[in-house]
């Protein structure tokens, strides 16, 4: 990755992460066991990596928990601060709410619900170059249908924010990163919710300013919603997703301290085993996410499925595409397929079946 020099780096990790409930009741989403490690820890590895080492968090959603656990950042050769939006700005004033911490020319905002492969370097390197106002990193899609496409010129300028539509005049989206210059940041209305995609983008391109776009094809990947948080962890886990925050070297699984496998059960694609967490006889889990203190009973068959911390999963049941809250227990022979989401704490009785439902 190329170095960054003179910027600062600003993560915006304020979301409830509702999607992703009902594991985002206990931790917000970015804190969430990622591969081993809370998921910030993968992007705050990047950037310390492409030479940026101050970063400054906009939080809101259990704002302690952050400071709780990455401090002042120097364990991780890093100067983090923090700012807390005592309601909800929207991306734009989230953005413009922590422009009293910036201290360099140019500020790189991240969406903190993104895994990404961009090179960090090259897009600073690209804004730079361009003298852009904003810059932003643009990535191509197999289906830009299910998103706002962002149009670019020969020169790589953004010519306009087109909303979704079925048949979109380019590939290439807007993927959560950009480069403003600060005075741009400091331009945005102060004290009110302002969406970056509907209010200051397409005001920057009415005005005249310079939008340029940093069109890439690495690694891309919205973590939000419980497939792709499974998606996302699996892809670290075996090296496709890029981080130098795994405790563990990649493969087929990453287990951590305590975790146990018995020697017939089979644990791959990717699999995170938490501290504690237990995978009996004949088992298969299959490129899950186990909580520390999980249990997987013997001859139970877990597929892309999250498992809370200190969640059950009886004997010879099977879950596809599930999430289990903390403390959340299936009994022997269940079957639950679909994105069915059992809540904390509750108990499932031996044979049942569930299929997309919340339990």
């Amino acid at each position: 990755m190329t170095s960054v020099s003179g910027a600062d780096a600003v993560i915006l990790v304020g979301g409830k992460g509702t999607r992703l409930r009902p594991l985002t009741l206990s931790a917000p989403k970015p804190m969430l066991p990622t591969a081993g490690v809370p998921f910030l820890s993968h992007l705050l590895s990047r950037i310390r990596e492409a030479g940026m080492t101050h970063v400054v968090l906009g939080t809101s959603y259990r704002a302690e928990v952050f400071e709780d656990y990455f401090g002042d950042g120097s364990g991780l050769g890093l100067e983090i601060e923090y700012v807390v939006e005592s309601e909800p700005l929207d991306t734009a004033g989230a953005i413009r709410n922590v422009s009293g911490r910036l201290r360099a020319d140019d500020a790189v905002i991240f969406n903190g619900d993104i895994l990404s492969g961009a090179d960090l370097g090259e897009l600073v390197a690209t804004h730079r170059k361009a003298g852009a106002d904003v810059t932003l990193h643009l990535q191509r899609v197999p289906d830009p249908s299910r998103f706002g496409s962002v149009p670019t010129d020969d020169t790589g300028r953004v010519t306009a924010f087109l909303e979704k539509t079925p048949n979109p005049p380019t590939d290439q989206i807007n993927a959560g990163c950009y480069v403003f210059r600060r005075e741009v940041v400091e331009a945005i209305p102060a004290g009110r919710r302002v969406s970056v995609e509907r209010e200051t983008f397409p005001d920057l391109l009415a005005s005249g300013a310079h939008v340029q776009g940093f069109v890439d094809t690495s690694y891309w990947l919205d973590v939000g919603t419980p497939e792709a948080f499974v998606r996302g962890s699996a892809d670290l886990v075996r090296g496709l997703a890029p981080t130098s925050a795994l405790p563990g070297p990649s493969g087929e699984l990453l287990s951590l301290d305590g975790a146990s496998v018995a020697p017939d059960a089979v644990v791959t694609g990717g699999a995170t085993l938490g501290t504690g967490a237990r995978v009996g006889a004949g088992a298969r889990v299959t490129g899950s996410v186990l909580f520390d203190d999980a249990h997987v009973a013997e001859g139970a068959v877990v597929e892309h499925s999250v498992l809370g911390k200190g969640a059950r999963v009886g004997a010879g049941s099977v879950l596809r595409g599930v999430v289990l809250g903390d403390g959340a227990s299936v009994g022997a022979g269940c079957e639950l397929l679909d994105g069915a989401r059992v809540w904390p704490d509750i108990a499932l009785p031996d044979g049942a079946i569930r299929f997309s439902s919340d339990v």
